[in-house]
């Protein structure tokens, strides 16, 4: 419980009752005392009281008048009258307003506790069906604000069910780079998270200022002018989405949407707001985005960031209109993905981070980021581009190797025919194929000696010299190494094991 209210004339009994309050089950945050009615309803009026405990015989305002009086409030506390006439008119009345508990005094420790447990689970369950409430109202607002295909009859129905949530008096829409999962419990701002990967404040008008100076004073935000109703709140929605976007372009923390002096203001047309000038559908060339794509992975990344820094200057110019940067930039992101997600592992978070474009903050932030990762994407390329060319010439260098084994082959003799630099060579081949370049002439050349020993009636010196071993010493002494038996008694095996299988 966060709220409790004593009411009550007597300071002592006042005091007993907070008391045993604080002693029972129930955790209470803050306990306000008050002498009277009337210091009671100022309190109710500006502030939420989630119980009340209060007399019915006090002066300047009795406990009956309270109870009625407070009705008129948006947020009435459960009630609960203590007094000391057992007058069983006073409870019907009372309990015609609502009033949860009438006990006589003295109270007692046991009947105020059991009570503040009943009451607590009451405003709990009261807590949970309001947020399934407003879950519900919440996506329903985001569907008003983003759906284009939304027919008049789906609108009159949600008017109809959610505009009892909504204001009554005027309001402005906040869209802003705002990302918490959430903003707190606060009357007058309702604060709606990830609508089209923006967040939105609806917020009475005399909590604008307050919220644009503290929560969003450095944040960029575009504000819609003053609407009323919720049946204005797609209006308001697209309004201060054209000012996020101005923000976003001017790299202005905020934006006012009656701040613009639009020569010609933006019109609700087709579930859009469309500007009617001359610069409305400037879009940027194509061939610009296709000249990008192509010089990744190459040494033209100045020339690629260079002109991202052009595209954002067209944009602050006014040469590129908002709505076609966003399709510009994620038709670029599009085809930088399709064109190397087979060269190199490109992560959906990649795209994601970069297609969210008004997750930025503005124009400026957005293009440092795209720069960053195409500087990124281009040392990937490169890197796997060289790794490709390296494994190429391995190739060569092991199809030589195949094809020349019985010459006199080291690993300088390889290298210098595939053209690459000693240690890259030995590094390179090690990766390719899984040992150095000793151990792998070795085997080739050993291979070739046991297929020789097994069907030809050469001589072992004259083997050791044909597979490029000038002296048969030396061949002998590897043979045996890798086969664990000399050569003559290889071949002798081998002649043993095709006559027993004869």
């Amino acid at each position: 419980m966060n709220t409790l209210l004593i009411v009550e004339d007597e300071k002592m009994i006042r005091q007993g009752i907070k008391t045993i309050a604080l002693r029972s089950e129930v955790p209470i945050n803050n306990v306000i005392e008050c002498k009277n009615g009337q210091e009671a309803l100022e309190i109710i009026e500006n502030q939420n009281v989630d119980v009340m405990i209060t007399d019915i015989r006090m002066p300047k305002m009795d406990g009956i008048t309270l109870v009625k009086e407070m009705q008129k409030f948006n947020h009435v506390p459960l009630t609960v009258v203590v007094s000391g006439y057992d007058d069983f008119s006073y409870a019907v009345e009372l309990l015609r307003y609502g009033v949860k508990e009438y006990i006589l005094k003295p109270v007692e420790r046991t009947q105020i506790n059991n009570i503040l447990l009943k009451l607590e689970q009451e405003i709990q369950e009261g807590k949970e069906r309001t947020h399934r409430i407003l879950n519900i109202g919440y996506q329903q607002l985001k569907y008003l604000m983003l759906n284009k295909e939304i027919t008049s009859t789906e609108t009159e129905i949600i008017l109809k069910h959610f505009n009892n949530l909504f204001f009554e008096g005027d309001y402005q829409v906040c869209c802003t780079n705002y990302d918490k999962d959430s903003f707190g419990d606060i009357d007058g701002i309702t604060y709606l998270k990830d609508v089209d990967k923006q967040g939105i404040f609806i917020v009475e008008n005399k909590k604008m200022r307050e919220l644009l100076n503290e929560e969003l004073c450095n944040y960029y935000v575009g504000v819609s002018s003053s609407h009323k109703g919720l049946g204005e709140l797609k209006e308001a929605y697209l309004e201060a989405l054209y000012a996020r976007k101005m923000a976003f372009i001017n790299e202005e923390h905020q934006v006012s949407y009656q701040s613009l002096n639009l020569n010609n203001k933006f019109t609700l047309e087709d579930d859009t707001l469309d500007r009617k000038d001359n610069n409305a559908n400037n879009k940027l060339d194509e061939k610009i985005i296709d000249q990008i794509v192509q010089m990744l992975g190459t040494s033209k990344i100045d020339e690629v960031l260079k002109m991202m820094d052009h595209i954002h200057y067209k944009l602050q110019t006014d040469e590129v209109c908002p709505d076609s940067f966003y399709e510009n930039m994620n038709m670029l992101i599009d085809k930088v993905i399709s064109t190397y997600k087979k060269a190199i592992e490109l992560s959906e978070k990649e795209s994601i981070t970069y297609k969210g474009i008004y997750t930025f903050a503005s124009a400026k932030e957005f293009c440092e980021g795209m720069k960053e990762w195409f500087v990124n994407l281009n040392k990937r390329l490169i890197v796997e581009f060289d790794d490709y060319h390296n494994k190429l010439k391995i190739q060569q260098a092991v199809l030589y190797i195949n094809s020349n084994f019985n010459s006199d082959l080291n690993m300088a003799v390889v290298s210098n025919y595939i053209s690459m630099n000693y240690s890259l060579f030995s590094y390179a081949f090690k990766q390719y194929t899984g040992c150095n370049f000793v151990n792998y002439l070795k085997n080739i050349r050993i291979a070739e000696a046991k297929k020789l020993l097994e069907t030809t009636e050469m001589r072992i010196s004259e083997i050791g010299m044909n597979i490029g071993y000038e002296n048969d010493k030396h061949f002998m002494k590897i043979f045996k190494s890798i086969c664990g038996v000399s050569p003559t008694e290889y071949r002798k095996n081998t002649l043993i094991g095709k006559s027993l299988s004869n």
